[in-house]
């Protein structure tokens, strides 16, 4: 769980086992999901379809909302950015995750073997390995499935979190404690 001080910095010992990312898709009921999100869940503010200071208004209003309920919060950008915005934590590609001073969440993003090889040596804190199933993210890509899914979690140092095509359901089915979703809750 986590230890909150003050200053909103989070202290991080392990990652929820639920997460919501924001998408221009579920704009419009991120308030009303993340106040129903079981406390102590994790949220992934991206919102990249909005103009720079429409997307720190939005995570300003979002973050009240998730800090509220003891939701972590992350954010896709800059770990700069993420400091200076008062998230917990930054999320993107491994290549782009920096040192953190062990103040900041990392959450790298994962697609193959190479990227959790990216990961590990980046000490994330966390990754997010997609697409598991198929995803209204990416119509018609190809997908892990839950064997090729299980088979790069083994290389992880670290907590694997399930993303594309995630629902209650699609979670049950793969049988994986820690999942995320953008419309599966939505």
């Amino acid at each position: 769980m986590l230890a909150r001080y003050s200053g909103g910095v989070a202290q991080f010992q392990s990652p929820p086992l639920l997460w919501l990312l924001s998408d221009a898709r579920n704009d419009a009921v991120l308030e009303d999901r993340l106040r129903a999100l079981p406390p102590g869940s994790g949220f992934v503010y991206r919102h990249y379809h909005l103009a720079p200071q429409e997307r720190i208004a939005r995570f300003m209003a979002l973050r009240r909302i998730a800090r509220a309920r003891g939701h972590l919060v992350i954010l896709a950008d800059s770990t700069l950015t993420a400091r200076e915005w008062g998230a917990d934590g930054v999320y993107g590609a491994a290549r782009s995750l920096y040192p953190t001073r062990g103040d900041m969440v990392t959450v790298a993003t994962a697609h193959d073997m190479a990227e959790i090889a990216r990961a590990n040596r980046a000490r994330a804190d966390a990754v997010m390995l997609s697409p598991v199933f198929p995803t209204n993210s990416h119509p018609g890509a190809p997908t892990l499935g839950p064997a090729r899914f299980r088979h790069l979690a083994r290389h992880a140092r670290f907590p694997v979190i399930a993303l594309g095509g995630m629902n209650a359901r699609t979670a049950n089915r793969l049988d994986w404690p820690r999942w995320a979703a953008i419309d599966g809750l939505s």
